[in-house]
């Protein structure tokens, strides 16, 4: 599996995450105990940082271009 696979499935694992969340299984409660399963926030950062990983795997610019001038001198 190459790193550019591994982080399009952590990515796809995350918003799945995220998705749960967002429809309500962050936090359940068994007998007279809360349990939370996760940060959403968390969640949301770890997405983002994905998201750059597998752009910058897949060779896609990063929002900026860069101008290289040519001197001859």
């Amino acid at each position: 599996m190459t790193r550019l696979e591994i982080a399009r499935n952590r990515l796809d694992l995350y918003i799945a995450a995220e998705q749960a969340i967002l429809a309500g299984a962050q936090s359940y409660q068994i007998g007279n105990r809360n349990l939370t399963r996760a940060n959403l926030a968390e969640i949301t950062k770890m997405i983002e940082i994905l998201q750059d990983e597998v752009e910058t795997l897949e060779g896609k610019p990063k929002g900026y271009t860069r101008r290289v001038v040519m001197m001859d001198y």
